[in-house]
């Protein structure tokens, strides 16, 4: 089954096959039937083949086929012939069944494609919708085109983009991405990208071009099959009139294992499996949320020495948080909050968001330019800022550290850090695990990049870098490992890097333009972990394909000295054809399971 032209033959092949069987049996007792079994049988491969020779394409399994039940048939080995034929078709539907099955199964997972979106009241094309239209949600229905709630609250299902099954809620001025399912309440979206530059159109057209870069290992094979099978063919020229001109031996037993021969020698195995692999191992991916453009990337992945992350957004939320407040003043982060409140600062929405509380409107607020802000708060006069301005000496604290002083007295101080994703410990602990190293590039300070790194264990840090910096120490680490460089950044500013990287990841790559464009494999969430899941993958779905090739040729081999020997009947050949093309699409198969 090397090609897949049986889709809108595959609902009567069942009937063709049980009427050639019932009339193999009658040949029996009225001869000429075998040669409308064989007809009946075969027919579409004798076709094929023929039509293949006038394109100049000579040598496929269906030349394979034709030729050795042709040869059957010239010394009146019909039976065989019939049998060979009609064994071939049953292979050949259970091998279409299997890949049509994992296609389907793959192609399911990225049916994300909208139908239809509601624009003033009419179901229109998610194409005729511009920028600025305000679309309607309803429930059950998928978003059709990225745009900005301004109306509605819902739960919306994004588990077919990012392999992640909790509900996402969002609500006026949340960002919405095409794809994502509308589970409940009714949704206004004000459009901001046209459908062919919508998430979900780049996904897809990522998808469907993901086969176009080839691995190795497929390449090798495309060059195998060319010239595997003009050598087979001649090799059974050989078996057939050399050993009896030598030997001066019966023509018709060296004939039949020629004939034998050329059936075993059919590469479907390789050709099917070692292609539908990746394609697997393509789908698993997607099955978690991360996108591998082409098997090539897989076969990169799958041999990593180094992994390097950027630090904010990637490791880091890349949101400020209040990790720590030191003081004997119960009322100190109230005052911060108050004197803070007029503020748009990242700092100060991160300790108005830590008090968690109304804060009533504030007119005593001065702020100082380079030092902080000073003010008024229930009679008593709050500095809060930097050391010198509060009256105190810094403490060396990774993060940014806000002083506050009370009445002129140093009251204490609140440490404002970039917290650490959930999963980040996890991923890097993997890591290590798999004997990979760990590294981070930051344009942060050396002493807060030195904190996560003891926080995570990660094995090297790189610190208050450019961009151009990134570059070139990433350089210098591809320049020095063994195996291949993986870099994992947030795709926003770290276009160069992921583009010069052996294999760049983008995390977060839902809505992100850049993410998508210059990585090689993008994760549609932003959890760290999926790196050591793309990994896993990728070192599964390689097994897998080293596995089938390793089994296809070493089968192979063996059934041909076998049945070049007369070991192995025609009959015998089909069953070991079709049986190795089976089990290793079985096998190919598993790479679409879920990583566990």
């Amino acid at each position: 089954m090397c090609e897949h032209e049986h889709h809108h033959e595959n609902s009567y092949v069942i009937p063709r096959i049980a009427a050639a069987l019932i009339l193999f049996a009658c040949g029996f007792w009225f001869k000429p039937l075998f040669l409308v079994s064989y007809l009946l049988a075969g027919g579409d491969v004798l076709f094929k083949a023929l039509r293949n020779i006038i394109k100049g394409q000579i040598f496929d399994e269906n030349f394979l086929m034709g030729l050795a039940t042709i040869g059957a048939i010239c010394i009146k080995e019909y039976p065989e012939a019939v049998m060979v034929m009609i064994l071939y078709q049953i292979g050949e539907y259970f091998q279409h069944r299997a890949v049509e099955k994992s296609r389907h199964s793959i192609t399911k997972l990225m049916d994300i494609r909208p139908d239809y979106a509601n624009l003033n009241g009419e179901k229109v094309s998610p194409k005729s919708v511009k920028i600025g239209d305000i679309i309607a949600v309803k429930t059950g229905e998928k978003i059709p085109l990225d745009g900005v709630v301004i109306e509605g609250e819902a739960s919306v299902d994004c588990s077919a983009l990012t392999g992640e099954s909790v509900p996402v809620r969002v609500k006026s001025g949340d960002n919405v991405i095409s794809g994502c399912i509308n589970l409940d309440g009714v949704l206004q979206i004000k459009v901001t990208k046209e459908f062919g530059e919508s998430t979900v159109s780049r996904i897809l057209e990522l998808v469907e071009h993901a086969s176009s870069k080839k691995a190795k290992a497929e390449n090798f094979i495309t060059k195998f099959a060319k010239y595997y099978t003009p050598a087979v063919v001649v090799m059974a020229v050989i078996i057939a009139f050399v050993p009896p001109l030598i030997m001066h031996t019966g023509f018709t037993a060296w004939f039949q294992r020629a004939l034998t021969f050329l059936v075993i020698s059919c590469p479907c195995a390789l050709v099917i499996s070692v292609p539908l692999s990746f394609f697997a191992g393509i789908g698993g991916a997607s099955k978690e949320g991360i996108l591998i453009k082409g098997s090539s990337y897989i076969e990169t992945l799958s041999k990593p020495s180094v992994v390097v992350f950027d630090k904010t957004g990637t490791l880091t939320k890349g949101v400020f948080k209040v990790t720590e407040i030191v003081s004997e003043n119960p009322n100190l982060l109230k005052f911060a909050a108050f004197a803070e409140s007029a503020s748009s600062h990242p700092i100060a929405a991160a300790i108005k968001k830590e008090y968690g509380k109304e804060i009533p409107p504030q007119n005593n607020i001065r702020e100082i330019a380079g030092s902080g802000v000073e003010a008024v708060i229930d009679g008593k006069k709050i500095l809060a800022g930097n050391a010198r301005f509060a009256g105190t000496k810094p403490v060396n604290k990774a993060g940014t550290v806000v002083y506050v002083s009370i009445d002129g007295e140093f009251a204490g101080y609140i440490v404002i850090s970039d917290e650490i994703k959930e999963d980040a410990p996890f991923a890097v602990s993997a890591l290590k695990k798999m004997g990979i190293t760990t590294e981070m590039l930051s344009g942060d300070t050396y002493k807060t990049a030195v904190s996560v790194q003891q926080t995570l264990g990660l094995d090297k840090v790189y610190a208050e870098l450019l961009p151009e910096d990134k570059v070139n120490k990433l350089e210098e680490l591809i320049t020095n490992s063994s195996g291949s460089v993986i870099f994992a950044g947030d795709g926003i500013n770290d276009a160069p890097v992921l583009t010069r990287a052996d294999i760049g990841i983008a995390m977060g790559g839902l809505g992100s333009d850049a993410a998508i464009e210059a990585a090689d494999v993008v994760i549609m969430d932003d959890k760290p972990s999926k790196v050591v899941t793309a990994i896993k993958i990728s070192k599964r779905t390689m097994n897998i394909v080293k596995e089938n090739i390793a089994f296809a040729l070493g089968v192979k081999v063996l059934f041909l000295i076998l049945g070049g020997f007369g070991f192995i009947t025609m009959w015998g050949a089909v069953f070991a054809d079709v049986g190795v093309a089976l089990i290793a699409i079985l096998n190919a198969l598993r790479a679409i399971k879920r990583i566990k």
